[in-house]
């Protein structure tokens, strides 16, 4: 379980574009020097990028496995088991709070944002990342099937919707400063299928439909990424 999901984080964090979409979430952070907390690290690729830009970071993950592979890919950094609305962390101890890919994880994030108030010292920055599930686009045959899977798929998630609140859920915790960004990610290869697989999973004659589109050069997938930024006032 853990080699599979380990497989598809690293061909999302290799797919065109993601490198560039995470190097602006550091620079959201501006230049904090540390602690910089990474929530849901997985296998620590932003904790070591983060550490490579001289920024001392702190990944945590719920998962012992994801952070056994965490540890063994980068031995030399500090990754520490922890879930987002119970932070093992003292009061201002940070000064930058990042999140990818996890508050659509979380079946309420106001909880995860009272922490990051708490672990952010004066003038932290926090920033999140994330895809809102209902407004993935998907070229196919079938609009009305492909509508159907995609809303079908995002009401397994937690928190399908969390993308399109950031702003909401900062400003309600008293960020301040608040930004949102939307960066859309586009796949068109083969590398798009296995992304694909959860939403087709009920439905092999359109997941069939997809492999084929991939193999003749004409898939399409296309995913929004909201970025959002806000700061601790005090």
């Amino acid at each position: 379980m853990t080699a599979n999901l380990l497989q598809r984080l690293d061909a999302v964090d290799a797919a065109p574009g993601a490198a560039e979409l995470r190097a602006r979430t550091y620079e959201l952070l501006d230049a904090a020097p540390g602690p910089v907390v990474d929530i849901g690290c997985g296998s620590g690729r932003a904790v070591a990028e983060l550490h490579e830009r001289g920024v001392r970071a702190i990944g945590l993950d719920p998962s012992e496995e994801m952070l056994a592979a965490a540890r063994s890919r980068r031995p030399d950094l500090d990754f520490r088991p922890g879930i987002a609305d119970s932070l093992p962390l003292a009061d201002g101890e940070c000064t930058g709070y990042r999140a990818d890919k996890v508050f659509h994880l979380l079946p309420d994030p106001r909880p995860a944002l009272h922490e990051a108030r708490r672990v952010l010292a004066p003038g932290g920055r926090i920033v999140l990342l994330g895809q809102d599930w209902d407004l993935v686009a998907i070229d196919s045959d079938d609009p009305a099937r492909t509508r159907e899977l995609v809303h079908k798929r995002a009401d397994g998630v937690a928190s399908p919707r969390a993308a399109r609140s950031y702003r909401n859920l900062l400003l309600d915790h008293g960020f301040t400063d608040v930004a949102v960004e939307v960066h859309t990610a586009i796949y068109t290869g083969p590398a798009a299928v296995p992304l694909l697989a959860g939403t087709g999973k009920t439905d092999e004659k359109w997941l069939a439909e997809q492999r084929r589109r991939a193999e003749q050069d004409r898939l399409f997938l296309a995913i929004p990424m909201f970025v959002a930024s806000g700061t601790n006032p005090d």
